[in-house]
């Protein structure tokens, strides 16, 4: 098993900020809405749109009182817009009626809005309310098996999840995540991984092989 504390202070020293890559500007609101409409699209398209989607619906309320057509009309390059818009529209007004207008913190409530599945749920936790979990995205769920945490076949993201949340301190989850994305956009591509040039070569068992 590699050595989770070893990796994590090398992607420390790459990627001392952490950053999430969402421009969510520190509302829970926003992060869901972005999470939700990054579902097979890129978090550089989801930046590009949404400060017109926000300029227009700009709180909860605005967006439980939309039209998911005008909602989509916003979103359309972001893939699969005539579901997400309905589910964002629904999803704002169950925060209104269920939980008084501020995004819920728990795993449980999160889940209960349309369009929020478990990695939603990890990402709003994580970097709106300081809380544990693994964001399974591709490139973590990627990552972790060239690592060797787990076997490369595994692209299950509730396993993977339960695998790395037993591995990954609480404290670090959230920054690991951002990380293992930074590192798998910079080293660890999914066609073209640059295993000559990568910093945790001497740690992965992929790199052994």
């Amino acid at each position: 098993m590699p050595d989770i504390q070893k990796i994590h202070e090398i992607l420390r020293t790459l990627y001392p900020d952490a950053l999430c890559s969402l421009t969510w500007d520190g509302d829970p609101w926003r992060l869901l809405v972005m999470g939700v409409l990054s579902a097979q699209c890129t978090d550089e398209r989801v930046n590009k749109v949404c400060p017109a989607l926000f300029e227009r619906f700009p709180t909860v309320a605005d967006m439980a009182s939309a039209d998911p057509a005008e909602v989509g009309e916003y979103i359309r390059s972001c893939g699969f817009w005539r579901v997400k818009s309905e589910n964002l529209v629904l999803a704002a007004g169950k925060i209104m009626t269920d939980f008084g207008g501020e995004v819920p913190q728990s795993m449980e409530d999160l889940l209960s809005l349309p369009g929020v599945g478990r990695k939603i749920g990890n990402l709003v936790r994580g970097d709106a309310y300081g809380l544990p979990g693994i964001v399974a995205d591709t490139h973590c769920i990627r990552i972790g098996g060239r690592l060797g945490f787990y076997p490369e076949t595994l692209k299950d993201p509730a396993k993977v999840e339960k695998i790395m949340d037993a591995i990954v301190p609480k404290a670090e989850q959230s920054d690991y995540c951002h990380r293992m994305v930074l590192f798998g956009r910079e080293y660890c591509d999914a066609r073209r991984p640059r295993c000559g040039e990568c910093p945790l070569a001497a740690l992965c068992e992929r790199s052994k092989r």
